[in-house]
């Protein structure tokens, strides 16, 4: 039986926990007022802002990092789910510091760029791959194949989904329940200023979890003569916390792009590498035209690949679409990604994850329910989050009609005061790395368990 959470309560007890947080990262503090002086916000990317100040880090090792306070945290935030290898990983820190020896940046070719490339086709099943430097450039630059390919300018994504931060998909995320508009039309809306309307008009944004929308959108635009290019999802999850595609829905998607010709492009930024051995596209058995890599393949370095059919990558080699990069492949994450691929990311390594997310989202279940809390728990390999709701979510719609984000806001700072780190500002999304143990997982436990008593106590 779920109990009504009192939000009087939830706000007496987060203030209760800012100010002890607050005592806890003077040195934060400290480190801010310095840093805002030259550092706009006192952070290198707005996705870093917490208030008063976030919580700066010195070093990681394993499953825990430091902060210049000297608290040590279980890593959860794992770098927005780049370090699904854990910090400092022994081979990882080998492989850098060899190559470190031999040279930095060349802009040249090398032989883990060809290994790296072969490992990659070999999980993912599509044969051509090309590097950038980020899950922005990914995605970018595999929207700019699939209109050179077609020669169309329209894209389709799936509403609330990030893509990274340029222009084209900076499209309607984060919008307000009453901006999103019905499942059949979509609004297109602009993520922040200084994005051009004709540039948010091209992408048409439609629910998760909906292929009859889908195709219902794809036909009226066809019928607009606006035929899209492609469509770019996130398969494994939507990253509002974590939503998962319902059955059938990956593989109706993949249907009706193929009987459109529109090509279906699979952003594993997040999931790639931290869900499967060759991520949505494996665990869920259907594959895309394009993939798009980031995160989790340079073991804590920039980068970012490109997946695609020879079909597809024929206009790259025949240099009728420009992918250039001046880091693309540098021999720092390119050494650093074959170390990941062939000694950290292994079979036991995804055995170990699935078990300890097992664990972990049983172990949430457990405790909502025996305290009463609303709310339920989601999970696939290193990922997962807490819902703070009963009601289903499904997609983006559902997010924001049953959204509590006193819980989740609360949830964080609670976890911060007991040494578990998370992702500032995020629904209870968590990554856990191969180096996570049952210890780390016993801390998150632990500090839901003392909310949850909290709260109704």
């Amino acid at each position: 039986m779920t109990r009504v959470v009192a939000r009087a309560r939830v706000a007496e007890l987060a203030a209760r926990e800012s100010a002890r947080l607050d005592v806890r990262t003077r040195g934060s503090e400290a480190l801010h007022a310095r840093a805002v002086r030259s550092m706009t916000s006192g952070v290198p990317s707005s996705y870093q802002v917490r208030d008063p100040w976030p919580i700066y880090l010195t070093r990681g090792l394993g499953s825990k990092v430091w902060d210049v306070d000297g608290n040590e945290y279980s890593d959860f935030h794992n770098g927005f789910g780049s370090m699904v290898q854990g910090h400092a990983h022994p081979a990882i820190v080998r492989a850098v510091t060899e190559r470190v020896a031999l040279g930095t940046h060349f802009a040249m070719p090398t032989e883990d760029c060809v290994v790296v490339s072969e490992e990659l086709a070999r999980r993912f099943g599509l044969p051509q791959w090309r590097y950038v430097n980020s899950g922005s450039e990914a995605t970018m630059d595999a929207i700019r194949i699939a209109r050179g390919v077609t020669g169309r300018d329209t894209i389709v994504k799936i509403f609330g989904s990030y893509h990274g931060h340029h222009d084209y998909v900076m499209v309607s995320i984060g919008t307000p329940y009453d901006d999103i508009g019905p499942a059949e039309n979509m609004n297109s809306l602009g993520y922040g200023a200084g994005i051009p309307r004709v540039v948010v008009d091209l992408t048409v944004p439609v629910p998760f979890n909906d292929a009859p929308a889908m195709e219902r959108r794809i036909a009226a635009l066809a019928a607009e003569g606006r035929l899209p290019a492609c469509v770019i999802m996130e398969p494994a999850m939507m990253n509002l916390g974590v939503v998962l595609p319902e059955p059938g829905y990956l593989a109706a998607v993949r249907e009706i792009t193929s009987r459109y010709g529109v090509i279906l492009i699979f952003d594993e930024v997040k999931t790639g590498l931290c869900v499967a051995a060759g991520g949505a596209t494996e665990r869920f058995g259907v594959r895309p035209d394009l993939v798009t890599l980031a995160k989790a393949l340079g073991g804590g370095l920039p980068s970012g690949a490109i997946g695609a059919t020879a079909e597809l990558m024929e206009a790259v080699a025949s240099d009728r679409v420009k992918q250039v990069g001046t880091y693309n492949g540098n021999p720092l994450t390119m050494a650093a990604a074959r170390a990941s691929l062939f000694e950290v990311l292994t079979p036991d390594a995804y055995t170990h994850l699935d078990r300890l997310g097992g664990r972990l989202t049983a172990g949430c279940d457990e405790i909502l329910t025996r305290h009463g809390i609303p709310g339920y728990t989601v999970g696939i390999s290193s990922k997962g989050c807490v819902h703070f709701t009963d009601a289903p979510i499904r997609d983006y719609t559902s997010f924001m009609a049953h959204q509590n984000a006193e819980l989740p806001e609360l949830a964080w700072l609670y976890n911060a005061n007991r040494n578990v780190l998370m992702a500032p500002g995020r629904e209870e999304e968590w990554t856990l790395s191969v180096q996570h143990t049952d210890a780390d997982v016993d801390r998150y436990l632990d500090s839901l368990d003392q909310m949850a008593r909290d709260l109704v106590g």
